[in-house]
């Protein structure tokens, strides 16, 4: 019935990818989005609604292709950590235009994991130099082992230099990647020192300020920026030398002008937006030697097409939930609470009023 919605929730997505290997997930999703991006103008979009605050943002994320609504929450929180709680969760729902009913209400905190490196990925093709093999991977937070894993096995990265400030965060990670025996990951002692050598260099910090955590000095030519971290107002991680000499593409234009690398550019600095560049109207790299931005921040229309997927390929995992009421009169929303205790009928009724008169 249009009333009953699939949920899939933390262990619904656990038992799935018990038998779906992670690369293959974000190479599926990775097409998800690309084909979603090759239909650009059918979308509705807008930037993300943000609810700011002195040590985080809620966020809302809102998108439609006139068949198809989707909207995530999602939050950043860096100081969650130190309690024990995760920087970013986020739930989704994927709904039916022609009637407004959900069809899926899902978790998007490890969902958004995947199709961040996804759309990471699906830049790199596009932007990286061929034959990139090595990636410096600054910030081995919740994300690192995502990305690190889509372009070690899908873009052919075999070697990958780590830092964070946090040791055990570095430490975590190695742990993890462990299972890539083909890999190498490789402990930096500074940033400088794992960007030497890169091909291309992902950074994914969680701190809400405006960091330099890459400067002009550590750029060589032909380098690829993933710039993942810097995603909300007054939070960047890259010089804007390094913006202003390199071919930046963005996602959507108008929300990565406040919240990317980008709000630190005058209005008039020209970007190409990622549509663009999938469509075959803009290039993504015009030589070996040029430097090359893809600046991150996140957009709806990624979490649209997770939902997409987890939709298609999730259903014999997912819970059906009552989240709408079933009704046989839809005019009669109060019987769905009324009363099961039997009726007082009308000629009663009235013998009760003649006695109070």
């Amino acid at each position: 019935m249009k009333s009953l919605v699939h949920y899939i929730g933390t262990q619904e997505l656990q038992a799935f990818l018990r038998h779906h290997p992670v690369p293959q997930v974000i190479d599926a999703i990775a097409g998800y989005i690309e084909s979603d991006y090759l239909r650009w103008h059918a979308f509705d979009k807008t930037a993300r609604l943000a609810s700011h605050s002195k040590i985080g943002v809620i966020e809302l994320m809102p998108i439609s292709d006139g068949q198809l609504y989707s909207f995530k929450y999602v939050n950043g929180h860096p100081a969650n950590t130190a309690a024990g709680l995760l920087t970013v969760t986020a739930f989704g729902v994927l709904a039916d235009v022609e009637t407004g009913y959900p069809r899926l209400l899902s978790e998007l905190t490890i969902t958004t994991a995947l199709r961040t490196a996804a759309t990471s990925l699906l830049a790199a093709r596009a932007m990286a130099r061929k034959g990139s093999r090595v990636m410096a991977l600054i910030g081995n937070g919740a994300q690192s082992e995502f990305q690190a894993i889509a372009f070690h096995c899908l873009l052919g990265i075999d070697e990958i230099r780590v830092f964070d400030v946090d040791p055990a965060a570095t430490d975590k990670l190695c742990a993890n990647l462990r299972a890539y025996a083909q890999l190498t990951v490789r402990r930096a002692a500074s940033v400088a020192e794992a960007v030497q050598g890169a091909d291309i260099v992902t950074t994914v910090t969680a701190d809400k300020r405006n960091a330099l955590i890459v400067t002009p000095e550590m750029v060589a030519p032909g380098m690829h920026f993933n710039a993942v971290g810097g995603d909300c107002p007054g939070k960047t991680e890259l010089h804007p030398a390094i913006l202003a000499q390199a071919r930046v593409v963005v996602e959507f234009e108008p929300q990565s002008r406040i919240e990317g690398e980008l709000q630190q550019m005058p209005a008039d600095f020209a970007v190409t937006e990622l549509w663009q560049v999938l469509h075959g109207q803009a290039t993504g790299r015009g030589s070996d030697a040029e430097v090359t931005v893809f600046d991150s921040v996140g957009f709806a229309l990624e979490d649209f097409s997770a939902l997409r997927y987890l939709d298609t390929h999730l259903s014999d995992y997912a819970q059906v939930i009552g989240l709408i009421p079933q009704l046989t009169d839809p005019k009669n929303l109060y019987g769905a609470i009324a009363p099961h205790s039997p009726a007082v009928r009308i000629p009663e009724l009235v013998s009760l009023i003649k006695e109070v008169e």
